[in-house]
């Protein structure tokens, strides 16, 4: 398949630029479920162990994006749209990077038409 599996719009990105100018480089995280549910968590890459199970989607803003690899087996035929949605309470436990900057991270999907 030739679609970017992962793309970011244009505020998402606004906010990775501003988070890898305080933090350097980035990678992001989409688990199966554990803490956040499955919200996408952005880490500084040099503190982050991508778990061996999971797949890399593709890259955002320079970054790259994995997700649980059997999450992955819903989405194999799907694009992930990277967003980002202001957060004034950091609801939960998130230990993603955006979240003391007042925003969340949050990802929509769409089926990939065949001919992409």
């Amino acid at each position: 398949m030739s679609f970017q599996r992962v793309v970011a719009t244009p505020e998402a990105l606004k906010v990775i630029e501003m988070l890898k100018k305080e933090y350097g480089e980035l990678v992001f995280n989409q688990s199966g479920g554990c803490c956040d549910g499955t919200a996408p968590m952005c880490y500084e890459k040099k503190n982050f162990h991508v778990p061996s199970r999971n797949v890399k989607m593709g890259e955002v803003g320079g970054c790259e994006f994995f997700i649980d690899a059997e999450q992955f087996e819903y989405f194999r035929y799907s694009q992930l749209i990277l967003d980002v949605k202001e957060e004034k309470s950091a609801f939960g436990n998130s230990f993603s990077l955006e979240i003391d900057e007042g925003y969340q991270f949050i990802t929509r999907s769409r089926i990939v038409d065949a001919n992409e």
